[in-house]
């Protein structure tokens, strides 16, 4: 196992405009952007001691789904090693892999080169899917997707610790002697079941149980899977932030103002459990996006890190 956070280590991470641009999230500024802007975005997260940049995962959107959620959507693995290439510290996260669409070795494959290539920098970030007419436009059986994610797992785990798998050699081994991290996204009750045995959780929404009763079972599933002392890191999707006073209108539960306001709200969710904050920066170009990432980095996260 290999779950990045030690007892008592907190961290932030984004994901990262442009790549995907679901109509639900999307900026206005982010349809006429490219590489460019999200090469600089991705940097700046990078100078200023991000833990984690994610990019998404989409192969083919069905006609009738795009009027929601977008024709454009980067490559995940492709993204991530040009990212990583021109990057230093940040970590590499799949926000997340569709793993039902792809043989567990090929995904096992592609992340192990990653992670090498990176310095071991791979985050490998797991999940069901949802849209059903992409799986069939792919060939993968819908229905069957989160039994399909169980056996991934059992896969992906044999080939980062063994390099191995059915009597088969899977090189090059990744960096780290376990392989990279898996972090299972998802709010539902299997996913947060699978959780409980990866090295990490990547909520999306809030769980219907609510996440401090969501993360309490985490816990004690992973107790009784695996005993005590074993660490895993624990997410939140934080409420977007604009750090300062914005000249614009944010949405009405979006954080904004002084740094320390900002960091007292968000360090809150310690007392939950949380380790790692995903956050959302709210921007009205690239330039303004660069500089709130740098601004959180300086002001707002050593705050949260000392509250």
């Amino acid at each position: 196992m290999t779950a990045l956070l030690g007892p008592g280590e907190r961290m932030w991470g984004m994901q990262l405009p442009i790549q995907s641009q679901s109509t639900i999230f999307v900026a206005p500024w982010e349809t006429e952007a490219g590489p460019s802007e999200l090469l600089a975005v991705a940097q700046a997260a990078d100078r200023a001691g991000a833990g984690y940049v994610a990019v998404c995962d989409h192969a083919a959107i069905p006609a009738e789904a795009a009027e929601t959620m977008g024709a454009v959507w980067y490559d995940t693995v492709a993204t991530l090693a040009w990212l990583g290439a021109q990057t230093e510290r940040v970590h590499l996260l799949s926000h997340v892999y569709v793993v039902p669409y792809r043989s567990p070795l090929l995904t096992a494959k592609a992340f192990a080169t990653l992670d090498l290539l990176t310095g071991g920098r791979a985050i490998l970030g797991v999940g069901a899917g949802h849209v059903e007419g992409e799986f069939d436009l792919i060939g993968a059986d819908f229905a069957s997707r989160g039994r399909a994610v169980d056996d991934a797992l059992r896969v992906l785990r044999e080939v980062f610790e063994t390099g191995a798998h059915g009597g088969a050699l899977v090189e090059p081994r990744a960096s780290r002697a376990s392989g990279p991290p898996i972090w299972v996204g998802g709010s539902s009750p299997p996913a947060i079941r699978r959780a409980a045995t990866a090295d990490g959780w990547l909520p999306q929404g809030p769980p219907k149980m609510g996440m401090r009763a969501a993360i309490e079972c985490i816990r004690a599933e992973r107790e009784r899977a695996m005993g005590g002392g074993s660490a895993i890191d624990l997410g939140i999707n934080c409420e977007p932030v604009h750090v300062g006073d914005p000249t614009w209108d944010l949405p009405p539960y979006a954080l904004s103002g002084e740094p320390g306001a900002i960091a007292g709200r968000l360090a809150r969710y310690a007392a939950l459990g949380v380790n790692q904050w995903q956050v959302r920066l709210l921007a009205r170009s690239a330039d303004e996006l660069v500089e709130q990432v740098e601004r959180f980095g300086a002001e707002v996260w050593p705050l949260v890190e000392g509250a």
